[in-house]
């Protein structure tokens, strides 16, 4: 991880939205509710040829009513113990609150450089009362606006200059493009606990209120030789039942995660079994053309014998069809039962996901068995197949060319998919067929 910077402050005095506007996305929930951040929230910040890696996080608050009052600090203290440097944020138009001089005291003891932002000076006026926060007694203060943008260049030359001097090392040993492994499903099946598990820390809130979860976010995992992104996801809920803005932020956020990754953990509950949600989800990773690995999670509260599991599995593969090949592992993330064979068969999906088979390999595999089953004669015509080959995407797509390629039909497309992952194993991994015209 490069220099790593941390936005803290009481709730609602924007730092989400100063984390969209340094990291120029809309990754952060933004809302006027007080709050809305839990988690720790990362994200990379470009200025010029330089880079840090920043921290959203929660909200410091005392003797609020929030259940999730301890667990947003100890977010935020861990955020602090990783960074660099602190950006700490309060809001002009509130003035300084008694809240804002009890963390300036808790800050001003870390040791750590410390800018203290003031954001929501728009105007002139608002200039004049920014000078109020000097009372705090931590020297220079940077005036922005985060919703539109303005002082953010100076504040961001001011973290460069107090962030610790890159190392040659940093630059001759550039990683590539890691991993990225995205765990998913709906709410309240063990998400987050399984990203603790894995971490070895509680980098994620677990609560069993459904919904602890709201924003997604990435975590590097570097251990017992894997190296990969992973990533903790909001549940998703069926669209019916969302009704707060909140939410449906989060299920965006979790889609949007879907989107990025590699390859999708779908998590669905062993006591519950699997819903037409999760379903739902499968259907979106395959659409998006994700590797997957479906983790049965609470398996120890199963009573089981010897034809449990494979009952259970054959559930699963039912009501997936017709995508009906991709590994199901049964664990518990309580008791760590079969854990890292979760990242193993994960690491196994995403090398199969982005394998070449060579075009002779390919036609030396399957072209007799095109000759010996050649597509159903439509309209009196014959389809004859010439050769395969692989398409250049990131994902197993195939170019079949024939003289009629307008009349194979999905039937037989799915013949050549079943026979193309019997050939070459590409479970867990979608595959796609195109017949062209040679």
């Amino acid at each position: 991880m490069s220099n790593v910077v941390a936005i803290v402050g009481r709730p609602n005095v924007g730092k989400s939205t100063l984390f969209n506007r340094l990291t120029q996305s809309r990754s952060a929930i933004v809302d006027e509710i007080s709050g809305v951040t839990r988690d720790r929230h990362y994200g990379d910040v470009f200025w010029g040829d330089k880079s840090f890696t920043l921290i959203d996080t929660g909200g410091f608050t005392s003797g609020s009513d929030d259940v999730f009052e301890k667990d947003i600090v100890t977010q935020i203290d861990l955020a602090i113990d990783e960074a660099d440097v602190l950006l700490f944020l309060v809001d002009v138009s509130a003035g300084i609150t008694d809240l804002d001089a009890s963390i300036a005291k808790r800050l001003r003891k870390i040791g750590k450089p410390l800018l203290l932002v003031v954001n929501k000076v728009d105007n002139a006026s608002r200039t004049l009362d920014a000078a109020e926060f000097y009372n705090l007694g931590l020297g220079e203060i940077f005036q922005i606006s985060s919703t539109n943008g303005s002082g953010t260049g100076d504040l961001l030359d001011a973290v460069f200059e107090n962030l610790p001097k890159p190392k040659q090392d940093d630059f001759d040993n550039q990683e590539e493009r890691l991993p990225r492994f995205t765990i998913v499903g709906r709410p309240n099946v063990g998400k987050s606990s399984l990203t603790n598990t894995l971490l070895g820390e509680d980098r994620a809130i677990v609560n069993p209120m459904a919904g602890t979860t709201r924003d997604s976010v990435d975590r590097h995992y570097k251990a017992y030789g894997f190296d990969f992104v992973l990533v903790d996801t909001a549940g998703m809920r069926k669209k019916t039942k969302v009704h707060e803005d909140l939410e449906f932020y989060s299920v965006m956020r979790s889609i949007k995660a879907i989107e990025n990754a590699d390859v999708c953990l779908l998590m669905i509950d062993a006591k519950q079994g699997m819903h037409a949600q999760d379903i739902n989800i499968l259907g979106l990773i395959h659409k998006n053309n994700k590797g997957v690995v479906v983790i049965v999670n609470k398996w120890d509260l199963i009573e089981k014998d010897h034809t449990t599991t494979d009952a259970f599995e054959k559930v699963i593969r039912k009501k997936a069809e017709p995508f009906t090949d991709f590994p199901i592992i049964f664990t518990s993330v309580i008791t760590k039962q079969r854990i890292h064979r979760v990242l193993e068969e994960a690491v196994e999906v995403y090398q199969r996901r982005k394998a070449k088979i060579k075009t002779s390999v390919l036609n030396d595999e399957l072209l007799d068995l095109f000759k010996a089953t050649p597509p159903p004669i439509y309209k009196g015509k014959m389809v004859r197949i010439k050769y395969i080959t692989q398409l250049s995407t990131v994902f197993p797509s195939f170019a079949i060319f024939c003289n009629l390629p307008q009349y194979v039909k999905d039937p037989y497309k799915r013949f050549v998919e079943n026979r193309l992952r019997a050939k070459f194993d590409f479970s867990g991994v979608p595959v796609n067929i195109f017949f062209r015209k040679s």
